[in-house]
């Protein structure tokens, strides 16, 4: 055997070992290529984190297999007038150290989503007063109507103020803290699911919860997850039987994987958008070799930078065909009217000249920040642009990361370090309003959560001025033209470079049963395992 061959193995073994312990037919081992660094729920807004949690924790709303909303913690909801909405909790739930739920940790959780250190501040805005009118109804009064409070609450997950208080967590987790939390080694939710272990990066063990309050679809009785970052093991271990269900399956594994006899690959869209932004705001980029200015201030350079970049190549060779090239910040499934925008052509050559027009007829030197372990072939993306670039003179030092990294440094709570990066969104709401708002927006961040996932700082009043109008607008037809007007400027700023919407991958074991949901969520309460 070859000295690689031997590593190779010797990674395999070592990593499964951290998998496989004695198990019943109903107990799932998970491998992911990103790991769990947090249990704090309100540390990172980011979706793998957000299905991690979601077998602990609960929202008072949840959604289906479909994405529709529909009742979690709390059992209905209504609007006794168009600014305020009234909740009516689930009685009889508790939380896992048996704690009641009631409307004071409802209270208490809107209060601590919206606290410094928050990476979730946008799931309900700063001036949305929060009253409990008894132990089980909860208002939200608003200083205007918005047809979509709720929409997004499915993942802002409410958190038992008793323990909270006892446990001295009663501010969130940031993303960039160096030591850890009790928050952030613990849970104590009211969902299916209690976590009996968690090692940060190496293990975490699920049991089902016995004192659950709802039902549960699935039959799973135990969980055990395990980051896997290298491909070639995460895909050994699924078709060896060590692990059942793996995300993603890299693309150019995946007839591999389809033709193996215990294991297939679980296909579809997905309403993620990956994009690339520029930082628009800072006088002079953090990480560059053009000194008192910044380039990316001028419009003609981050056009020279879209029209660089050639989109078919990295659908066909990079993402081997899976992906949707995108025009716009959304998936097509959810802004009716995308189907009016179309992408810029390919143009290298023109991109040179605006470079030259620019004042940079030799290019310039960035850092581009991007995540190895988050979405679909993020780095070779990444390193397709670097490429890219280079035909028009541009110089990319590519910085690619593992997530926890990338994310302490480039968001919110990192202080926004990029010059140049790439993202994936899925807004949230199932709503451009979402996008609008959390990513186009203009920062300002004493003021308001606007622009908080807005890592470049672009910004433009007029059209914050609309999304404000989409906010709270209820005539559907009215709401998609202003939505359409706020493209429109957004594109006409060249504010970002959207790339594609990936394509779901999951690699499952032919005993598993497993809903394969849009957002991307892998959610293991409907998960049946047999024999």
């Amino acid at each position: 055997m070859s000295v690689g061959r031997t590593l190779f193995a010797a990674t395999l073994a070592g990593t499964l070992a951290l998998a496989v312990s004695p198990a019943s037919s109903q107990t799932l081992r998970y491998a992911n290529q990103g790991d769990l660094k947090s249990l704090d729920p309100y540390t990172l807004n980011e979706s793998t984190t957000h299905a991690h949690l979601g077998h602990v924790y609960q929202g008072l709303t949840a959604r289906d297999k479909d994405l529709k909303i529909i009742p979690a913690l709390a059992e209905s909801w209504e609007t006794p007038e168009p600014t305020r909405w009234r909740f009516h909790l689930r009685k009889g739930v508790k939380f896992h150290n048996g704690d009641p739920f009631t409307a004071d940790d409802v209270v208490f959780s809107a209060d601590r989503v919206r606290k410094k250190g928050s990476n979730m501040q946008t799931r309900l805005a700063p001036d949305v007063k929060v009253v409990k009118v008894d132990d089980y109804t909860v208002d939200f009064v608003l200083p205007s109507p918005n047809p979509i409070l709720h929409n997004a609450w499915d993942v802002w997950y409410i958190m038992d103020k008793k323990w909270a208080e006892e446990n001295n967590v009663v501010d969130p987790t940031p993303v960039a803290a160096t030591t850890p939390s009790y928050a952030s080694l613990h849970e104590n939710g009211t969902g299916p699911f209690i976590i009996e272990s968690h090692q940060p990066g190496v293990k975490t063990v699920f049991k089902a919860n016995p004192n659950y309050w709802g039902k549960v679809e699935g039959n799973l009785k135990e969980i055990i997850f395990t980051p896997i970052s290298s491909d070639a093991t995460r895909v050994a271990a699924l078709l060896s039987g060590e692990v059942d269900v793996i995300e993603p399956v890299p693309i150019q594994d995946i007839s591999r994987v389809d033709s193996s006899p215990n294991a297939q690959v679980l296909k579809g869209p997905e309403l993620r958008t990956i994009f690339i932004g520029f930082d628009q705001m800072r006088d002079e980029l953090l990480y560059s070799n053009i000194k008192g200015k910044n380039p990316f201030k001028d419009i003609k350079v981050r056009e020279a930078f879209y029209k660089a970049i050639d989109i078919e190549l990295i659908k066909t060779r990079v993402m081997r065909g899976l992906a949707t090239p995108s025009a716009l910040m959304i998936a097509p499934e959810l802004f009716i009217l995308s189907k009016e925008f179309t992408r810029p052509k390919f143009d290298p050559d023109g991109a040179k000249k605006l470079l030259t027009e620019a004042g940079y007829p030799d290019g310039f030197e960035v850092t581009m920040d991007c995540p190895n372990d988050r979405y679909v072939n993020d780095a070779a993306i990444c390193q397709a642009v670097v490429g890219m670039l280079a035909r028009i003179g541009v110089k990319i030092n590519l910085l690619a990361q593992p997530k926890a990294q990338y994310f302490a440094k480039v968001l919110k709570q990192g202080g926004y370090q990029t010059s140049f990066y790439m993202l994936g969104w899925t807004p949230s709401t199932m709503d451009s309003h979402n996008v609008l708002f959390d990513i186009m927006g203009c920062r300002d961040d004493a003021k308001s959560s606007r622009g908080e996932a807005n890592l470049g700082g672009y910004c433009n009043k007029e059209f914050d001025a609309i999304t404000d109008k989409v906010l709270v607008e209820t005539d559907t037809a009215k709401r998609n033209q202003l939505i359409k007007q706020a493209y429109e400027i957004g594109n006409k700023d060249w504010s970002y470079i959207p790339l594609h919407q990936q394509a779901l991958a999951w690699g499952v074991s032919k005993k598993v049963n497993l809903p394969q949901r849009a957002d991307n969520l892998v959610m293991f309460h409907w998960a049946t395992k047999k024999e």
